[in-house]
């Protein structure tokens, strides 16, 4: 047992951490899941400038992805949807609508500018083997800028789930900058479908945001909605309307879905009801208002951590300082070994030194001569000398091109490869002047996207709806005589309830229940209590029950109502007993009648209701009198 448990145990946790780190939440590096991360990769390698099939894409990306097309294929397109790193052509469904794509075969896509200044740099990337064994996938890609926040991620692992909402690019960038300069910001959610967001209880990443659609009401008799609520199609929210017409919370005569690329759900409201008036119940009952949980999750150092915003982008301010100065560095080397070979070139085709090679007959000859030539000039070759590689490189010039070579061209790219170098040491000692030049050319080529970088949710404040007086009362009526009781029943008026009340009714036998107010229900003639089941009012209340009990004693019971289930049946009395009299009055008199009896003189008799202990819903009442009672008079 001990070794099938322990297996158990591993197995579990070697799953459980597969799924929080390769699978669900994403990585604070890069902001992206693995099958993200592979997309991008397998399109970076396609890469030609040219539209690929998404089932080439995707046919390709299983070479590293070992979970399949579908998984790849819904991911593919979720990202594409987001507009930053993947380009699209043709139908990829519709966030409003929520229609869905068409097929792999028809629709295609390619990576974006964009994606290749933020991801794509292999001489930086982390690369390990896949699955298989067969190829190379990034561990991460150096990201340059805090992806996660800009396209958000929902995911749900072993133990814990992520819910981090999307911001605007441009408002992200402006706060990366704003952390390099040492200023201070604040970032606030933004949808791609819109709407308007309250940011009260956003606690810089967690908490809570309320969204709503946007509607207009210009029109006093119609209300069109233009912005959907995020995790809302046009669909789900006309459905959500119409099962609200259906349970009398609003009054519409129709609703009409215009919505192609933009939002147009039209409402045409019901005689005598305003668009003012309705716009309440909107929010109220149906999705125009959605309420989302915020969860800023994500892999930090191959380990699950909560973070805030600010945090996110105080580190990606230090990785793009990091990003760039290794860029740079190695930039910096890429140009001087560059111009170490064309110093080498020019000594070798000026000075003649391909001449001394032309009576050599072995290889080690050859490479003697050409060593020996360069001595006289080792001042300008400078202290990295000439290696074996070097004169490999020079031994394979063409004989056009040292026919050919023009002096001054070379000298030309010489000074060209030298200002460039002193430029990259400049940029090296100004390094956060550098990041933020850069991010000012990511945040033009996002502006210069059409529609790419404006804010699409409206960031403001909602007071707080309180639905009861949105729906208003309904009157609740009881029929005695047929023991009907609703709000659709023909009786004697009992109250004015919410349609959120709920009920407390006593029946004639003394049982009683709390459902919810009902339309139409059956408690039977002459129930003895119906009111509302507010717990607060019923805390100060005392009901006393008179009654006799199986073996024809006469009885009182005083107790109290504080708590119940819903819909189950309770007893204000014993098994058995006929319940004579309900009473919630604190102070009451009333009189027992007595069955009369052969030598029975006293036939009634009167007490003082407060006289009598309150005791507990569960214990038994206590005896008026051994006497049979027959009635009571109050």
């Amino acid at each position: 047992m001990a070794y099938v448990k322990n297996l158990f145990d591993r197995n579990f946790l070697e799953y459980a951490s597969y799924v929080i780190k390769d699978r669900a939440i994403p990585d604070l590096e890069d902001g992206l899941k693995p099958v993200q991360r592979r997309i991008l990769h397998t399109l970076f390698e396609m890469d030609d400038g040219k539209f690929h099939k998404v089932a080439n894409v995707v046919g390709s990306c299983m070479k590293y992805h070992p979970h399949g097309d579908a998984s790849i294929g819904s991911a593919l397109v979720v990202l594409a949807n987001k507009d930053y790193f993947i380009e699209r052509q043709g139908n990829f469904g519709n966030i409003y609508t929520g229609d869905a794509p068409s097929a792999a075969r028809y629709i295609e896509c390619r990576v974006t500018p964009l994606a290749k200044d933020v991801f794509y740099h292999p001489k930086l990337t982390e690369y390990t083997d896949s699955y298989d064994g067969r190829n190379r996938e990034p561990v991460l890609f150096p990201a340059k800028i805090p992806v996660v926040l800009v396209m958000g991620a929902e995911g749900i692992a072993v133990g814990m789930s992520t819910k981090i909402v999307p911001h605007n690019i441009i408002e992200v960038l402006e706060a990366e900058k704003a952390c390099l300069e040492g200023k201070k910001f604040r970032l606030y959610p933004d949808f791609p479908t819109g709407g308007i967001v309250d940011v009260s209880d956003y606690q810089d990443g967690n908490g809570r945001v309320l969204v709503r659609a946007k509607l207009d009401t210009e029109d006093p008799k119609r209300i069109v909605i233009r912005e959907v609520p995020p995790g809302s199609t046009t669909e789900s929210l006309i459905n959500s309307i119409e099962n609200a017409a259906k349970a009398g919370r609003i009054k519409i005569q129709s609703i009409s879905d215009y919505t192609t690329e933009k939002v147009e759900i039209e409402i045409k409201l019901a005689r005598g009801v305003y668009a003012e008036e309705t716009v309440d119940a909107l929010y109220a009952f149906t999705e125009c208002e959605q309420s989302i949980s915020v969860n800023l999750l994500v892999i930090k150092n191959s380990l699950p951590a909560v973070m805030t915003v600010t945090e996110v982008i105080q580190h990606h301010a230090k990785q793009l300082v990091a990003i760039l100065t290794k860029e740079l560095k190695i930039e910096k080397q890429e140009q001087q070994d560059k111009l170490h070979l064309r110093t080498l070139e020019r000594i070798f085709i000026e000075e003649r030194i391909y001449s001394g090679i032309e009576k050599m007959k072995t290889a080690e000859a050859v490479e003697d001569a050409v060593l020996k030539g360069f001595k006289p000039f080792m001042k300008e070759v400078g202290s990295r000398g000439v290696d074996h590689d070097d004169v490999e490189h020079l031994l394979r010039i063409p004989i056009r091109r040292i026919s050919l070579y023009d002096i001054n061209k070379a000298k030309d790219e010489m000074q060209a490869i030298q200002a460039r170098i002193k430029e990259i040491d400049g940029h090296l000692k100004s390094i956060v002047a550098y990041a933020l030049g850069f991010l000012d050319g990511i945040i033009a080529k996002v502006r210069a996207g059409e529609g790419q970088g404006e804010r699409r949710t409206q960031v403001g404040t909602f007071e707080k709806i309180d639905i009861k007086e949105v729906v208003g009362d309904v009157p609740l009526k009881y029929d005695r005589a047929t023991g009907y009781l609703g709000t659709a029943v023909e009786g004697e008026k009992v109250a004015d309830f919410s349609p959120f009340d709920r009920v407390l009714t006593i029946r004639k036998d003394g049982s009683w229940f709390v459902a919810d107010l009902p339309e139409k229900t059956f408690v039977g003639p002459g129930a003895w209590y119906i009111a509302r089941a507010d717990k607060e009012a019923l805390a100060g209340l005392v009901f006393t029950a008179i009654y006799r009990d199986a073996a024809g004693h006469s009885c009182i019971k005083r107790c109290r109502i504080e708590g119940w289930i819903m819909n189950k049946e309770y007893s204000l009395v014993p098994t058995g007993a006929a319940v004579l009299h309900v009473d919630t009055r604190p102070k009451f008199s009333f009189t027992a009648v007595y069955k009369p009896k052969p030598r029975l003189k006293v036939l009634e008799e009167t007490f003082k209701a407060q006289n009598f202990a309150v005791k507990s819903l569960k214990a038994n009442g206590t005896r008026l009198s051994t006497k049979e009672i027959t009635g009571v008079k109050i």
